[in-house]
């Protein structure tokens, strides 16, 4: 079971809800969501991971719910991962790889997505000049 709670002026959360447990996702704090079948696993910037019971569809839908009216910095990329543009530091076509940090914990997260999802994300940032040179 899920609810949404936005629980101060900037931080807006959604509360994963079983029999025995909660888990508080602070949304902007999350780096990417990935899609393990009825599960979903949830990377935080300083490293923490959980996983909740509910699919990544259900997840997209509770952030488009959850985010209306703001600026969704959450991308979909396949049947496997939403990512967090906030936290997007390298995209590399030829390896494949999209690399998420966020420039101050010392983890960085490597991830393998497809070489036309990754041009998609990159021309995202060209045209949405989501990336200020």
């Amino acid at each position: 079971m899920e609810d949404t709670q936005k629980t101060d002026k900037d931080r807006v959360c959604i509360f994963f809800q079983t029999r025995d447990e909660l888990v508080k996702v602070e949304i902007p704090k999350v780096i990417f969501f990935k899609s393990d079948g009825n599960y979903t696993k949830v990377t935080f910037a300083n490293g923490c991971e959980t996983t909740v019971l509910t699919t990544l569809a259900n997840i997209e839908t509770l952030l488009d719910e959850r985010l209306a009216g703001r600026v969704k910095p959450f991308i979909r990329i396949g049947k496997s991962f939403i990512v967090n543009t906030a936290y997007i530091f390298h995209i590399n076509i030829p390896r494949q790889r999209l690399v998420l940090t966020d420039c101050i914990n010392p983890t960085v997260y490597t991830l393998t997505i497809g070489r036309e999802a990754l041009k998609a994300i990159k021309q995202l940032y060209i045209e949405k000049s989501l990336w200020k040179l």
